[in-house]
């Protein structure tokens, strides 16, 4: 009776460790990493982007348990399905054709973005470093799910744990900037900080939606909910303890491309290249949450086998990747963001009417 309670809790444990794995996969991608997004959208509003971290902080608690709600109240893992709940078939089928594009136009970024790491800071050449991932994805997703979540549950912790070291580390041993020199740089107009982290959340929520649906097939629904709350939370304080080393190091930080690896630079050369296999990691699982999506609604779309999708989907993402990162970025990301502003507000409006429904019938009882 003791072992098969032990047996459950273990089980409990794990299927939320998997669901904080596949938050912290999708969302902590390239931008993340390199600290780019945790200075554009907090750091430059100043005394105010602390605030703006522990809102972000609520809202991918928050949104992240709210969707495993939904999809366990839908009884499906299909992100498709989900999307058609939210906002109705006719406009759910074209936000589901929008997020296709941009999966596809990620995926690139992401193979992109590789090559810039290779480039920029291993000085080798681009083109090896966009090769090697387009292998690795293929490596790992060729199981489907399964290899969506086994490389999440093993890639994940890796980069979890060098960024917590480094970020930690700065944060606790770091020069402090003085607040003269942080005062007089914020380049963003303060009042905006509030959409800025709203923002934040809503153009990484899209692509975390389509990949904690999938773990609706493998979690409870208190499992599920309460691990997409854990994964928001330890989400959110990363994104604080990134906040946090980076403003220790402004102004210097804010004429970076790679913010980040200045910063470890700061530490030690050995840092830094320990940094430089944390942003590849990160855009390696962004990349696997891109390609899975992508391929799998692209063999439900032709009626082909997965593994020969994948296959095609990657070839196909070959040529973009080799323009800039930077002005994929540019182009890209701003439009996943107005996407997901409208799926987080479908999802909220619906969680809503979901709570008023069930009062009113608690009421009526």
């Amino acid at each position: 009776m003791i072992r098969k309670s032990f047996w459950k809790a273990g089980e409990r444990i794990k299927i939320r460790l998997m669901l904080i794995m596949g938050y912290l996969g999708a969302v902590i991608g390239a931008g993340f990493a390199s600290g780019q997004e945790i200075v554009q959208f907090f750091v430059a509003y100043g005394n105010h982007g602390l605030q703006g971290v522990f809102v972000s902080i609520l809202l991918f608690a928050a949104s992240g348990g709210v969707l495993l709600y939904t999809t366990h109240k839908l009884k499906t893992s299909d992100y498709q399905k989900v999307l058609a709940y939210l906002c109705g078939e006719k406009l759910g089928g074209i936000v589901d054709f929008l997020l296709a594009i941009f999966l596809f136009l990620g995926l690139s970024t992401m193979l992109a973005a590789s090559g810039a790491v290779f480039y920029e800071h291993l000085y080798l050449p681009k083109t090896f470093g966009i090769f090697l991932a387009y292998v690795m994805l293929i490596i790992t997703l060729a199981a489907g799910r399964k290899g969506l979540f086994y490389s999440f549950n093993v890639l994940v912790p890796i980069k979890l744990i060098l960024l917590i070291l480094i970020s930690g580390y700065v944060v606790i041993f770091g020069d402090i900037a003085t607040q003269s020199n942080i005062t007089f740089l914020m380049p963003q107009d303060e009042k905006y900080w509030l959409l800025s982290s709203i923002l934040y959340v809503a153009y990484n929520f899209s692509l975390a939606m389509v990949v904690l649906s999938e773990y609706q097939s493998v979690s409870s629904p208190r499992e599920g909910i309460w691990g997409a709350v854990e994964g928001g939370l330890l989400l959110g304080g990363l994104v604080l303890l990134n906040y946090l080393a980076l403003q220790k190091f402004l102004p210097m930080i804010m004429h970076y491309e790679v913010p980040m690896l200045f910063v470890a630079g700061q530490i030690s050369l050995t840092a830094k290249h320990i940094y430089t296999l944390v942003l590849w990691v990160g855009i390696l699982t962004t990349a696997i949450a891109n390609a899975f999506a992508f391929a799998q609604r692209f063999a439900k779309f032709t009626g082909l086998s997965y593994p020969l999708c994948l296959i095609f989907c990657l070839t196909m993402a070959l040529p973009l990747s080799l323009q800039s990162f930077s002005g994929l970025v540019s182009k890209v990301y701003p439009v996943f963001g107005m996407l997901g502003i409208l799926i987080l507000g479908a999802l909220s409006y619906r969680f809503i009417v979901d709570l008023m429904q069930g009062s009113r019938n608690r009421g009526s009882a």
